[in-house]
């Protein structure tokens, strides 16, 4: 049993700058499942977006995120976000993040532009924004004598004390088998989304949705499952593994063009390139379905290469490793499972429906997403709820919790061949790319809930009779997160943001969540 005041689990940047915060007032248990450089953060290219230039105003921001959210944003929520994203942002560069400045000796920044944003209004450290934000973070980690960072530990499920209060969770340990058990005041689930539930993703193997698969199961409200945003733009080679060209590259002046180098992206909408993500997405699946092709261009060669390597220099070098110069090559892309707008659903604090369990970033559904994030608002989410988190929990601090009889959990049941699970990952990873990606139908959704409900019957019972792992957990997991996006698509009876359902192709008026649990 290892006990602190708070349990923070995932290591991206909702995790990490809440474990600053939190180690002001107790003690911090930093659970990630591989290395602390592991997470969705590490991978982000484009930037945080916030309001800091004369020209531009809270108002716009709103507006921006609100139209992107098609109709299904918390407005309170996401005038919060917008209103204090620029103090958060403040205090990332006191720790010593690096913005990139117009110049070298200009104190303006640089800002980019991106699909659904009507202002520049993109922070960002060249092309690999999160890279620099999660470094600077893990630098100030490890000053502080209050936070422990156990590496190695994969989530199995929370526990649950009287009253439904969550104490804290199981995990196995990686490297010896064990199984461990944190306990604390306070819990938070920060284990970012769950792209690797789909075939084709820009998520890190992490991504496997242990945070809101374990609060799914132990009773917590789930929300907006069936928002799954695919970003427009992955590299489409088969050696690259979850590469994204950022958002940023059109927002540039980058050109979607097809085969023939025609572009097309004006006939879906009057912004082209630069129109929300669920937009531009469906308009390249469109193409690609009509011409029976593999992938699109994304043509960027009207830039210089001293700008490009400038501007791109992560995106620039990995094209260059696969044989594409973007000063004079055109980009190959395809879409890409990216962002979770659903999750664990929370309150403006963070708070979840179960008692002292909060959840941030990619875990939760805040409100702030709608039916469709706006590029750039997710790293800026982790860092508001984060502080918004610390705020509501320093009241559970001083609570005194009586002693958890907690079940142990052993790992020593015999070893079973494991043939049977690979073929089951792999069709869990097929079933959600074809019958719950960018277009969806009534039938293929009926189709995808009796094949999820007999591989999750199998995998649960295979679980139970197995030693644990790493992979036969993560397996799990992704089940779970299956069963929930068809529960919650085959609840939607409309076409709205990130869901388009063929059988019903027109927007309701009145946009409402779809709340699940498994109570």
């Amino acid at each position: 049993m290892i006990k602190s005041d708070y349990l923070i689990i995932g290591s991206g940047v909702a995790g990490l700058s809440l474990a600053l915060k939190a180690s002001k007032s107790g003690r911090v248990s930093l659970v990630t499942k591989r290395k602390i450089f592991d997470s969705a953060t590490e991978k982000a290219q484009g930037g945080v977006a916030c309001v800091i230039d004369k020209s531009d105003s809270f108002e716009s921001h709103v507006h921006d995120t609100i139209i992107s959210g098609a109709g299904l944003c918390n407005k309170k929520m996401v005038e919060r976000l917008v209103v204090e994203g620029p103090e958060r942002i403040k205090e990332l560069i006191a720790l010593g993040v690096e913005f990139t400045k117009k110049t070298c000796s200009d104190l303006e920044f640089d800002l980019g532009l991106e699909g659904g944003h009507t202002k520049r209004r993109i922070l960002h450290s060249g092309d690999i924004t999160g890279n620099e934000i999660e470094k600077v973070l893990i630098k100030n980690i490890k000053k502080y004598k209050n936070i422990t960072v156990y590496e190695d530990r994969t989530a199995i499920d929370l526990v649950l004390g009287n009253n439904r209060i969550c104490r804290g969770a199981y995990f196995f340990n990686n490297k010896s088998d064990d199984i461990e058990i944190f306990e604390a005041k306070v819990t938070v689930l920060a284990c970012g989304g769950a792209g690797k539930s789909y075939l084709y993703t820009s998520n890190p193997d992490v991504a496997t949705g242990d945070g809101i698969a374990m609060a799914y199961r132990a009773g917590a409200d789930i929300a907006n499952m069936e928002f799954m945003q695919f970003h427009p733009t992955c590299l489409y080679n088969s050696e690259a593994k979850s590469f994204l060209i950022s958002e940023a590259v059109r927002g540039e002046g980058g050109i979607l063009r097809l085969k023939n180098s025609e572009p097309f992206m004006k006939k879906y909408h009057p912004q082209k390139e630069l129109a929300p993500r669920d937009i531009v997405a469906r308009a390249i699946d469109s193409e690609l379905k009509i011409r029976g092709e593999n992938f699109v261009y994304l043509d960027i060669t009207a830039k210089s290469r001293d700008f490009l390597v400038k501007r791109f220099p992560n995106i620039y070098a990995k094209c260059l490793e696969y044989g594409i110069d973007i000063a004079k090559d055109m980009i190959p892309v395809i879409p890409a499972a990216h962002f979770f707008c659903g999750g664990v659903a929370i309150d403006e604090n963070g708070r979840t429906s179960i008692k002292n369990l909060y959840a941030a970033g990619e875990t939760a559904c805040s409100g702030v997403h709608g039916a469709n994030r706006l590029a750039s608002n997710s790293l800026l989410e982790g860092i508001v709820y984060a502080e918004r988190v610390y705020r509501d929990s320093l009241q559970f601090l001083k609570k005194e919790y009586s002693q958890i009889n907690v079940k142990s959990l052993r790992n020593n049941k015999p070893l079973i061949n494991d043939t049977v699970f690979v073929p089951e990952w792999e069709e869990i990873r097929r079933l959600t790319w074809n019958y719950l990606g960018i277009s969806r139908s009534n039938e293929r959704l009926l189709q995808a809930q009796k094949r999820i409900n007999i591989l999750k019957s199998e995998i649960e019972n295979y679980f139970k009779k197995s030693p644990f792992s790493v992979d036969r957990i993560e397996l799990r997991n992704i089940a779970f997160i299956t069963e929930m996006i068809v529960r919650c698509a085959m609840h939607r009876k409309e076409s709205r943001g990130l869901h388009f359902n063929t059988d019903y192709p027109f927007m309701l008026p009145n946009a409402k969540d779809t709340v699940i649990n498994m109570k």
